[in-house]
């Protein structure tokens, strides 16, 4: 009867580690579709305010509960500039292109299959294109570039409203943003 219980509890703790182990989340594989306000390497700094700014990433699975994701995002700002009393137009358009590495916390937080909780880190390379109106022969070092490489940091959620569609809140220190996740 010992024997037998014995086997029996083996097979119960088998089976239970291994449908948890099937059961397990993949992060990755996920279509990320941001819009926030921020900007990257400095760039928002110069005008004064924060950047609308437009993120797509996709994840993909590296090892358990961690992902990367290259992604691409657009910011475009323009203010008007007085000189000379005629008004000229200062362009920017700042297209950044990196990676986001991200650890989920799910497991550690025993959260609720509908939320996810992480920590990411960003880095990159922006891509600049900025000049002033045809004419203009004022101060064209009046807005200083930023930096074009950067690093961000962040801490997000995500709601999941099915196993196909959630919803996301990403904070950072550089651009923070809200979207719609696709599994």
């Amino acid at each position: 009867m010992k024997r037998l219980f014995t086997i029996a509890l083996t097979i119960l703790c088998i089976s239970f580690f291994q449908f948890n182990a099937s059961a397990q989340e993949k992060h990755g594989s996920t279509l990320n579709l941001g819009v926030g306000i921020g900007g990257y390497g400095g760039y928002y700094k110069y005008a004064n305010r924060s950047l609308p700014v437009f993120n797509i990433n996709y994840e993909f699975d590296v090892a358990k509960n961690f992902t990367v994701a290259p992604f691409i995002s657009f910011s475009t700002f323009s203010n008007d500039y007085r000189n000379n009393n005629t008004y000229y137009t200062y362009h920017e358009t700042v297209i950044p292109i990196g990676a986001k590495g991200t650890y989920y916390f799910d497991d550690i937080l025993n959260a609720n299959s509908k939320w996810d909780f992480y920590m990411a880190g960003s880095v990159g390379l922006s891509i600049i294109n900025s000049g002033w109106d045809n004419g203009y022969d004022g101060d064209k070092n009046y807005y200083r570039r930023g930096n074009p490489l950067f690093l961000d940091l962040h801490i997000g959620t995500e709601y999941h409203f099915n196993n196909r569609v959630g919803a996301f809140l990403d904070l950072s220190t550089g651009v923070s943003t809200i979207g719609i996740a696709i599994h």
